[in-house]
Protein backbone atom coordinates (compact mmCIF):
# COMPACT_ATOMS: atom_id res chain seq x y z
CA UNK A 1 0.00 0.00 0.00
CA UNK A 2 2.87 2.48 0.76
CA UNK A 3 4.33 1.88 -2.60
CA UNK A 4 1.24 2.46 -4.31
CA UNK A 5 1.08 5.59 -1.98
CA UNK A 6 4.72 6.81 -3.13
CA UNK A 7 4.25 5.76 -6.69
CA UNK A 8 0.94 8.03 -7.15
CA UNK A 9 2.32 10.66 -5.01
CA UNK A 10 5.68 11.00 -6.46
CA UNK A 11 6.88 12.61 -2.93
CA UNK A 12 10.38 14.55 -3.91
CA UNK A 13 12.41 17.10 -1.93
CA UNK A 14 13.54 20.66 -3.83
CA UNK A 15 17.23 19.27 -4.08
CA UNK A 16 18.80 22.83 -3.46
CA UNK A 17 18.49 25.97 -1.90
CA UNK A 18 18.83 27.62 -5.51
CA UNK A 19 15.71 28.83 -7.43
CA UNK A 20 17.10 28.88 -10.73
CA UNK A 21 14.88 30.56 -13.65
CA UNK A 22 14.01 32.75 -16.30
CA UNK A 23 12.83 36.27 -16.50
CA UNK A 24 9.30 36.15 -16.93
CA UNK A 25 7.03 39.35 -18.52
CA UNK A 26 4.19 38.86 -16.19
CA UNK A 27 2.46 42.62 -17.77
CA UNK A 28 2.97 40.39 -21.69
CA UNK A 29 0.97 37.72 -20.00
CA UNK A 30 -1.69 39.68 -18.84
CA UNK A 31 -2.03 41.26 -21.86
CA UNK A 32 -2.57 38.03 -23.66
CA UNK A 33 -5.59 36.70 -21.31
CA UNK A 34 -6.67 40.09 -21.50
CA UNK A 35 -6.68 39.34 -25.27
CA UNK A 36 -8.08 36.22 -25.71
CA UNK A 37 -10.82 36.43 -22.88
CA UNK A 38 -11.93 40.02 -23.40
CA UNK A 39 -11.05 41.49 -26.24
CA UNK A 40 -11.40 38.56 -28.60
CA UNK A 41 -13.88 37.10 -25.98
CA UNK A 42 -15.66 33.72 -25.95
CA UNK A 43 -14.26 31.40 -28.14
CA UNK A 44 -16.94 28.99 -29.04
CA UNK A 45 -17.99 30.25 -32.95
CA UNK A 46 -15.77 29.59 -35.81
CA UNK A 47 -15.12 33.31 -36.47
CA UNK A 48 -14.01 33.85 -32.87
CA UNK A 49 -11.40 30.74 -33.09
CA UNK A 50 -10.15 31.95 -36.23
CA UNK A 51 -9.37 35.32 -34.51
CA UNK A 52 -8.16 33.69 -31.69
CA UNK A 53 -5.54 31.63 -34.40
CA UNK A 54 -4.43 34.89 -36.33
CA UNK A 55 -3.38 36.24 -32.73
CA UNK A 56 -1.62 32.91 -31.50
CA UNK A 57 -0.22 32.81 -34.29
CA UNK A 58 1.44 36.13 -34.79
CA UNK A 59 2.69 36.17 -31.56
CA UNK A 60 4.55 32.79 -32.37
CA UNK A 61 5.58 33.97 -35.07
CA UNK A 62 7.39 37.01 -33.38
CA UNK A 63 9.43 34.55 -31.80
CA UNK A 64 10.84 33.79 -34.94
CA UNK A 65 9.62 30.11 -34.39
CA UNK A 66 8.83 27.87 -37.62
CA UNK A 67 5.01 28.03 -37.32
CA UNK A 68 2.45 26.23 -39.17
CA UNK A 69 -0.83 25.52 -39.09
CA UNK A 70 -2.72 22.34 -38.54
CA UNK A 71 -6.28 22.30 -40.69
CA UNK A 72 -9.26 19.88 -39.42
CA UNK A 73 -12.07 19.92 -41.84
CA UNK A 74 -15.25 20.02 -40.48
CA UNK A 75 -18.23 20.64 -43.02
CA UNK A 76 -17.67 23.54 -44.34
CA UNK A 77 -15.64 24.90 -41.59
CA UNK A 78 -11.87 24.72 -41.62
CA UNK A 79 -10.56 24.74 -37.82
CA UNK A 80 -6.60 25.51 -36.89
CA UNK A 81 -3.88 23.95 -34.68
CA UNK A 82 -1.05 26.63 -34.64
CA UNK A 83 2.94 25.04 -34.36
CA UNK A 84 5.90 26.49 -33.55
CA UNK A 85 8.69 24.54 -34.18
CA UNK A 86 12.19 25.25 -32.05
CA UNK A 87 15.70 23.77 -32.37
CA UNK A 88 16.40 20.74 -34.89
CA UNK A 89 14.09 19.81 -37.75
CA UNK A 90 15.08 16.13 -36.72
CA UNK A 91 14.91 13.93 -33.92
CA UNK A 92 13.20 13.27 -30.77
CA UNK A 93 10.68 15.74 -29.99
CA UNK A 94 9.18 17.41 -27.03
CA UNK A 95 5.64 19.25 -27.04
CA UNK A 96 4.08 21.39 -24.92
CA UNK A 97 0.38 22.43 -25.79
CA UNK A 98 -2.41 24.52 -24.96
CA UNK A 99 -5.91 24.58 -26.10
CA UNK A 100 -7.56 27.91 -26.78
CA UNK A 101 -11.33 27.74 -27.27
CA UNK A 102 -14.01 28.20 -24.55
CA UNK A 103 -16.77 26.01 -23.50
CA UNK A 104 -19.80 28.20 -24.80
CA UNK A 105 -19.69 32.03 -24.89
CA UNK A 106 -17.92 32.52 -21.92
CA UNK A 107 -14.44 34.60 -22.03
CA UNK A 108 -12.35 31.77 -20.58
CA UNK A 109 -9.66 33.58 -19.10
CA UNK A 110 -8.07 30.75 -16.80
CA UNK A 111 -9.80 28.18 -18.87
CA UNK A 112 -7.61 28.31 -21.32
CA UNK A 113 -6.57 31.17 -21.82
CA UNK A 114 -4.15 31.38 -19.36
CA UNK A 115 -2.32 28.59 -20.54
CA UNK A 116 -2.21 30.16 -24.09
CA UNK A 117 -0.37 32.38 -21.95
CA UNK A 118 2.09 30.61 -20.62
CA UNK A 119 2.88 29.03 -24.06
CA UNK A 120 3.27 32.15 -25.80
CA UNK A 121 5.66 33.26 -22.63
CA UNK A 122 7.11 29.68 -23.27
CA UNK A 123 7.83 30.38 -26.88
CA UNK A 124 9.45 34.10 -26.30
CA UNK A 125 11.68 32.54 -24.18
CA UNK A 126 12.79 29.65 -26.43
CA UNK A 127 12.79 31.65 -28.76
CA UNK A 128 16.20 33.42 -27.36
CA UNK A 129 17.83 29.88 -26.77
CA UNK A 130 19.53 27.55 -28.88
CA UNK A 131 17.96 24.06 -27.92
CA UNK A 132 19.24 20.56 -28.45
CA UNK A 133 15.88 18.50 -29.36
CA UNK A 134 13.29 19.93 -31.51
CA UNK A 135 10.65 21.40 -29.11
CA UNK A 136 7.23 22.25 -30.33
CA UNK A 137 4.23 24.64 -29.02
CA UNK A 138 0.56 23.64 -29.96
CA UNK A 139 -2.35 25.72 -29.74
CA UNK A 140 -5.04 23.54 -30.13
CA UNK A 141 -8.53 23.84 -31.15
CA UNK A 142 -11.99 22.13 -30.40
CA UNK A 143 -10.64 20.66 -26.82
CA UNK A 144 -14.29 21.50 -25.33
CA UNK A 145 -17.75 19.88 -25.94
CA UNK A 146 -18.98 18.85 -28.25
CA UNK A 147 -15.63 18.05 -29.49
CA UNK A 148 -14.27 17.04 -26.23
CA UNK A 149 -13.09 13.25 -26.38
CA UNK A 150 -13.89 12.73 -29.86
CA UNK A 151 -11.15 12.01 -32.66
CA UNK A 152 -11.62 15.40 -34.26
CA UNK A 153 -10.28 17.33 -30.72
CA UNK A 154 -7.08 19.32 -32.17
CA UNK A 155 -4.89 17.70 -29.74
CA UNK A 156 -6.12 14.14 -31.15
CA UNK A 157 -5.32 15.16 -34.75
CA UNK A 158 -1.92 16.29 -33.79
CA UNK A 159 -1.85 13.49 -31.39
CA UNK A 160 -2.56 10.74 -33.94
CA UNK A 161 -0.04 12.58 -36.72
CA UNK A 162 2.80 11.94 -34.55
CA UNK A 163 2.09 8.34 -34.21
CA UNK A 164 1.24 7.76 -38.01
CA UNK A 165 4.58 9.36 -38.98
CA UNK A 166 6.72 7.90 -36.69
CA UNK A 167 7.42 10.93 -34.57
CA UNK A 168 9.66 9.98 -31.77
CA UNK A 169 7.97 12.09 -28.56
CA UNK A 170 9.91 12.26 -25.75
CA UNK A 171 7.24 14.32 -23.89
CA UNK A 172 3.87 15.96 -23.99
CA UNK A 173 2.81 18.39 -21.54
CA UNK A 174 -0.98 20.20 -21.42
CA UNK A 175 -1.14 23.52 -19.83
CA UNK A 176 -4.54 23.02 -18.65
CA UNK A 177 -5.60 25.98 -16.37
CA UNK A 178 -2.42 27.65 -14.73
CA UNK A 179 -3.79 30.97 -13.27
CA UNK A 180 -6.33 30.30 -10.64
CA UNK A 181 -4.45 30.29 -6.67
CA UNK A 182 -5.91 30.62 -3.47
CA UNK A 183 -4.38 30.66 0.28
CA UNK A 184 -7.26 30.03 1.77
CA UNK A 185 -8.08 27.06 4.34
CA UNK A 186 -10.48 24.40 2.03
CA UNK A 187 -10.27 26.13 -1.03
CA UNK A 188 -8.80 22.89 -2.57
CA UNK A 189 -10.90 19.96 -3.55
CA UNK A 190 -9.87 16.51 -4.56
CA UNK A 191 -11.35 13.60 -6.42
CA UNK A 192 -10.74 11.41 -3.81
CA UNK A 193 -11.20 11.16 -0.14
CA UNK A 194 -7.56 9.04 -0.48
CA UNK A 195 -5.89 11.88 -0.99
CA UNK A 196 -7.20 14.30 1.18
CA UNK A 197 -4.10 13.32 3.41
CA UNK A 198 -1.48 13.80 1.17
CA UNK A 199 -2.05 17.38 -0.22
CA UNK A 200 -2.94 20.58 0.78
CA UNK A 201 -5.96 21.91 1.75
CA UNK A 202 -5.23 25.36 0.08
CA UNK A 203 -4.93 25.74 -3.67
CA UNK A 204 -1.89 27.61 -3.66
CA UNK A 205 0.33 24.79 -5.55
CA UNK A 206 0.60 23.77 -8.89
CA UNK A 207 -0.24 19.83 -10.19
CA UNK A 208 1.76 17.29 -12.47
CA UNK A 209 -0.90 14.96 -13.68
CA UNK A 210 0.18 11.68 -14.93
CA UNK A 211 -1.73 8.56 -15.73
CA UNK A 212 -0.53 4.84 -14.26
CA UNK A 213 2.57 4.33 -17.08
CA UNK A 214 3.70 8.29 -16.39
CA UNK A 215 5.62 7.34 -13.19
CA UNK A 216 8.99 7.89 -14.31
CA UNK A 217 7.82 10.88 -16.72
CA UNK A 218 5.95 12.86 -13.60
CA UNK A 219 8.92 12.47 -11.48
CA UNK A 220 11.33 14.07 -13.83
CA UNK A 221 8.93 16.47 -14.69
CA UNK A 222 8.24 17.25 -11.22
CA UNK A 223 11.99 17.49 -9.68
CA UNK A 224 12.97 20.13 -12.39
CA UNK A 225 10.05 22.43 -11.94
CA UNK A 226 11.07 22.25 -8.33
CA UNK A 227 14.21 23.22 -9.25
CA UNK A 228 13.06 26.69 -11.16
CA UNK A 229 10.26 28.02 -8.67
CA UNK A 230 8.83 28.64 -5.23
CA UNK A 231 5.45 28.06 -5.86
CA UNK A 232 4.96 24.17 -4.35
CA UNK A 233 4.47 21.74 -7.06
CA UNK A 234 2.49 17.96 -6.29
CA UNK A 235 1.81 15.21 -8.79
CA UNK A 236 0.05 12.63 -9.01
CA UNK A 237 -0.11 9.20 -10.84
CA UNK A 238 -3.66 7.63 -11.15
CA UNK A 239 -6.18 5.84 -13.34
CA UNK A 240 -8.49 7.56 -15.22
CA UNK A 241 -11.64 6.70 -13.18
CA UNK A 242 -10.10 9.35 -10.48
CA UNK A 243 -12.05 12.42 -11.29
CA UNK A 244 -9.77 15.22 -13.96
CA UNK A 245 -7.08 12.82 -14.67
CA UNK A 246 -7.81 12.80 -18.34
CA UNK A 247 -9.77 15.63 -18.68
CA UNK A 248 -7.35 17.56 -21.19
CA UNK A 249 -5.49 17.04 -24.13
CA UNK A 250 -2.82 15.05 -22.85
CA UNK A 251 -5.75 12.13 -23.01
CA UNK A 252 -5.31 11.61 -26.68
CA UNK A 253 -1.30 11.62 -26.54
CA UNK A 254 -1.87 8.04 -23.72
CA UNK A 255 -4.35 6.94 -26.57
CA UNK A 256 -1.42 7.10 -28.83
CA UNK A 257 0.63 5.68 -26.79
CA UNK A 258 2.91 8.51 -26.12
CA UNK A 259 4.19 10.13 -22.42
CA UNK A 260 2.57 12.79 -21.46
CA UNK A 261 1.24 14.99 -17.90
CA UNK A 262 -1.09 18.12 -17.38
CA UNK A 263 0.16 20.85 -15.92
CA UNK A 264 -2.61 22.70 -13.82
CA UNK A 265 -4.07 24.68 -11.35
CA UNK A 266 -6.79 21.25 -10.96
CA UNK A 267 -9.58 23.19 -12.99
CA UNK A 268 -12.97 22.64 -11.25
CA UNK A 269 -11.28 21.12 -7.80
CA UNK A 270 -10.23 24.45 -7.04
CA UNK A 271 -11.58 27.45 -9.65
CA UNK A 272 -15.54 27.62 -9.23
CA UNK A 273 -15.61 30.18 -11.71
CA UNK A 274 -14.88 26.81 -14.10
CA UNK A 275 -16.67 26.71 -17.47
CA UNK A 276 -18.83 29.76 -16.14
CA UNK A 277 -18.96 33.68 -17.06
CA UNK A 278 -17.02 34.59 -14.18
CA UNK A 279 -13.98 32.85 -15.30
CA UNK A 280 -12.52 36.31 -15.94
CA UNK A 281 -8.67 37.95 -15.93
CA UNK A 282 -9.03 39.89 -12.63
CA UNK A 283 -9.48 36.24 -10.64
CA UNK A 284 -5.49 35.30 -11.75
CA UNK A 285 -2.76 35.21 -10.05
CA UNK A 286 0.17 36.16 -12.72
CA UNK A 287 2.77 36.32 -10.24
CA UNK A 288 2.11 32.68 -9.42
CA UNK A 289 1.23 31.74 -13.25
CA UNK A 290 4.62 33.02 -14.23
CA UNK A 291 6.50 30.96 -12.01
CA UNK A 292 4.81 27.95 -13.70
CA UNK A 293 5.90 28.78 -16.65
CA UNK A 294 9.64 29.17 -15.26
CA UNK A 295 8.79 26.07 -13.27
CA UNK A 296 7.70 24.32 -17.20
CA UNK A 297 11.12 25.77 -19.04
CA UNK A 298 13.11 24.03 -16.46
CA UNK A 299 11.50 20.82 -17.29
CA UNK A 300 11.70 21.22 -21.38
CA UNK A 301 15.41 21.95 -20.52
CA UNK A 302 15.72 18.87 -18.55
CA UNK A 303 13.94 16.33 -20.95
CA UNK A 304 16.08 18.14 -24.22
CA UNK A 305 19.28 16.93 -22.12
CA UNK A 306 18.52 13.63 -21.66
Amino acid sequence: MLVAIAYMTQPLLRWSGRVNGPNVDLERMKSDVVMLSKTIGSRDEISKLDEAAEFIRGQLAATHARVSDQPIVIGSHTYRNIIASFGPENGDRIVIGAHYDTAGSIPGADDNASGVAGLLEMARLLGAEHLAMRTDLVAYTLEEPPYFRTPLMGSAVHAHYLKANNVRLRAMISLEMIGYFSDEDGSQDFPSALLWAFYPSRGNFIAVIGNIGSGFLVRDIKAAMMEATILPVYSLNAPSFFQGVDYSDQLNYWNEGFSAVMVTDTAFLRNKNYHKSSDVVETLDFQRMGEVVKAVHSAVQALAQE
